[in-house]
């Protein structure tokens, strides 16, 4: 048995193994820009498949269903200690799994069934875990959704005041999946008060920035706010649940375990305490503002060559390409610069009904950025983008050179450094001159 416990996975598994290095190559020979996408440090890659893999506890620090040494309550109070300096919370819950238990788990706190919630519809940039029908928000709740302005995309705050006190929510949910710009969190909250509602705030795909004063911290307004600890905040897999009202926390923690988790996974509390820690390097702070930068930069060059962005811009680490004026669906797109190993997904934009053909395009640069690509990059890519889907719209085949342009880039800007190279702060790293 020790044997067995004791051998690499190669020797113990080699088909996992070979997967998993499959894998690893795709990463490093593609240009991501999926926006939920990120690549974590080497040291919460050591962290997650640490030996708190093996470690069972259900409850809080110093009040364990199941009992848990100091050290492993130790380690939980450190990442709730880090997140709440890094957001400036009074309370903190690292246990949820993913961004959408967290969201459950504050449903279930505020709400009870059959309670109307109100939050952005999905053909908006909303998300699936805000009351999208066939999942647990969108059947265990009543749901009414706000949209956007059809001429601008942005959120009309009238129109979610005029929804709030038709409906009458118990909660109201700000935060998207696919909006571009930043959000009125102040309003949001007047609104909630006006009409005996709580706020909610997802802040999933901002949360890096927020962490780095790059947007808005909703927590001065909102009375809850969640998010996941990867995409944009460059974190492990899982989610995070933040608030400054005592009784509220208590609430929150109760929902989450015993209400809807039992044990939780350790080893990633400890690479989110890992993660938490660098976000509160300088060297984050670098990320943030070059992440901004580069999706400025990559929606700009798409501009200037004929795909307007919606909204005009992003305040966000992505933007949003409309495809309306090529006459071009999204989905025939992302398959076509899937094939040239460029990830990025289709979303909709004001007007379109049916996700299957949606005419928007929501690029990323949150990985692009962790690999050391900046703005000369990003419109190298935007180019690439701009090329695939010319060429589809005029009928043609994306040309041979677009596939060489992505190995090229992946070359210069390797996920692994060689052995002999030194690790830089992605965030500073600039175009090599060569």
């Amino acid at each position: 048995m020790k044997q067995f416990l004791r051998q690499p996975l190669q020797a113990l598994d080699p088909d996992v193994a070979a997967l998993i290095a499959q894998e690893a190559q795709r990463q490093s020979d593609r240009l991501e820009l999926v926006a939920s996408e990120n690549h974590i440090s080497l040291a919460q890659r050591e962290a997650s498949g640490s030996v708190l893999a093996d470690t069972t506890v259900e409850g809080y620090p110093g009040a364990r269903f199941l009992a848990a040494s100091e050290g492993v309550d130790a380690l939980e109070q450190l990442a709730i200690d880090r997140a709440r300096r890094l957001f400036g919370a009074r309370f903190a819950n690292v246990q949820p799994h993913s961004g959408t238990q967290a969201n459950q788990a504050v449903l279930l706190a505020l709400l009870k069934p059959g309670d109307t919630l109100l939050s952005m519809d999905l053909r908006a940039g909303g998300h699936f875990s805000h009351g999208a029908a066939g999942t647990v928000s969108g059947d265990w709740y009543t749901a009414r959704h706000y949209g956007v302005d059809p001429r601008t995309g942005l959120i009309d705050a009238d129109e979610v005041l005029a929804l709030a006190r038709e409906h009458r929510p118990r909660l109201i949910i700000a935060g998207a999946s696919a909006y571009p710009r930043g959000i009125d969190f102040a309003r949001f909250a007047a609104i909630a008060r006006e009409v005996g509602a709580k706020l909610m705030v997802d802040m999933a795909h901002v949360a890096g920035l927020v962490a780095t004063g790059h947007f808005p911290n909703p927590l001065p307004h909102a009375d809850v706010v969640t998010t996941t600890t990867y995409k944009n905040f460059r974190g492990p897999r899982g989610g995070l649940i933040l608030c400054n009202d005592a009784d509220l926390a208590t609430r929150l923690d109760a929902a989450l375990c015993p209400g809807l988790q039992g044990t939780p996974l350790m080893h990633m509390i400890a690479a989110k305490a890992v993660a938490f820690g660098e976000a509160l390097q300088p060297a984050f702070h670098a990320y943030g503002a070059q992440v901004l930068r580069n999706a400025r930069a990559l929606g700009a060059a798409l501009e200037a060559r004929g795909i307007p962005q919606l909204t005009g811009g992003t305040d966000v680490p992505f933007t949003v390409a409309d495809l309306r004026p090529l006459g071009l669906h999204a989905a025939p797109l992302v398959r076509a610069l899937d094939a040239l190993q460029v990830g990025c997904n289709a979303v909709p934009v004001p007007g379109d009904t049916d996700f299957q053909f949606a005419h928007g395009l929501r690029t990323g640069v949150s990985a692009l950025t962790t690999r050391g690509m900046a703005e000369a990059e990003c419109a190298t890519i935007a180019g690439i983008v701009a090329d695939t889907a010319q060429a589809l719209a005029s009928g043609l085949l994306p040309s041979a050179g677009a596939a060489d342009a992505v190995r090229a880039l992946c070359r210069r800007f390797p996920l692994v450094p060689s052995p002999a190279e030194p690790i830089s702060s992605p965030s500073t790293s600039r175009s090599p001159s060569r």
